[in-house]
């Protein structure tokens, strides 16, 4: 991506360029709806980003579409425009996970993410891990059994997961395809009336 960023600098293009591409991506179907419902119900869920995209494209996003408060905290390379107005993006951190990109082991942000709330006395009785990329399949093979994977479909990590399974080493937790976020957000809509009860 860094070269690709070269390149657009290069070639004029500035950041407002940028932002106005950026924002105007329309989002994946029933995902509004979503994170409207996580937002609405925060005394349920806390809700992480872990991408490999870059802090200022997500801050622009969720700025533009007002989801900045539903997302507890954000993991994903850092970014900011240079001097001579380039996007210039640097590694997340550095990890040992051969299965990843080396900016990004999604697995490692995810474990210490869980023992950093443990340390402040906060545990899940659930992770539902949402993916589409292939970088995705690292954490989800550290889920366990009564956690859920919710690969999209047709997508990367679904296919990763369904290989997986076919070479006799299937992931602890459960799967969950969705194709529209609404399905996501109705399998939300029964952990939470399970808490009520």
């Amino acid at each position: 991506m860094g070269r690709v960023f070269v390149y657009l600098g290069d070639s004029g293009v500035q950041e407002d360029d940028m932002k106005r591409i950026m924002t105007a991506i329309p989002f994946t179907a029933g995902m509004v709806d979503l994170l409207g419902f996580i937002g609405e119900n925060k005394e349920f869920f806390d809700c992480i980003i872990v991408s490999d995209s870059n802090t200022v494209f997500i801050d622009w996003i969720l700025k533009a579409a007002d989801f900045h408060e539903v997302f507890d905290q954000v993991f994903t390379n850092p970014a900011a425009f240079s001097s001579t107005g380039y996007l210039t993006v640097r590694n997340f951190h550095a990890h040992h996970c051969p299965k990843c990109p080396k900016n990004l082991c999604k697995r490692k942000v995810l474990k210490e993410f869980l023992d950093k709330q443990l340390e402040r006395g906060v545990s899940y009785m659930q992770i539902a891990y949402i993916g589409d990329g292939g970088n995705d399949l690292c954490p989800v093979m550290f889920l366990k059994k009564g956690d859920v994977a919710m690969p999209r479909h047709g997508y990367t990590l679904e296919k990763k997961i369904s290989q997986h399974s076919q070479d006799f080493c299937p992931v602890e937790c459960s799967v969950l395809v969705w194709s529209s976020a609404v399905e996501i957000m109705s399998y939300l809509k029964l952990l939470v009336k399970e808490q009520l009860k």
